[in-house]
């Protein structure tokens, strides 16, 4: 029984690890952001929005845009 807790425990913990570190295309920013996808091109290329280029796609983490959202508002 303790076995089963632990594992249903770990597995709510990779969740919330794996929702983190979830890696978004250009489209799911663009939508998340509501822009266009110019726009996140754009900030990505400029190096205004964490991004990594792999090949000639860019990638983003969701944590890395949660914070540069929230540094973005708290500066206005």
């Amino acid at each position: 029984m303790n076995n089963s807790m632990a594992t249903s425990t770990q597995m709510i913990v990779d969740g919330a690890a794996s929702t983190e570190s979830e890696i978004l295309t250009v489209l799911d920013v663009a939508r998340f952001l509501r822009v266009p996808k110019s726009t996140v091109y754009k900030l990505a290329r400029l190096g205004e929005l964490p991004a990594s280029k792999i090949g000639k796609h860019w990638r983003f983490l969701r944590r890395d845009i949660n914070q540069w959202m929230h540094s973005r508002s708290s500066q206005g």
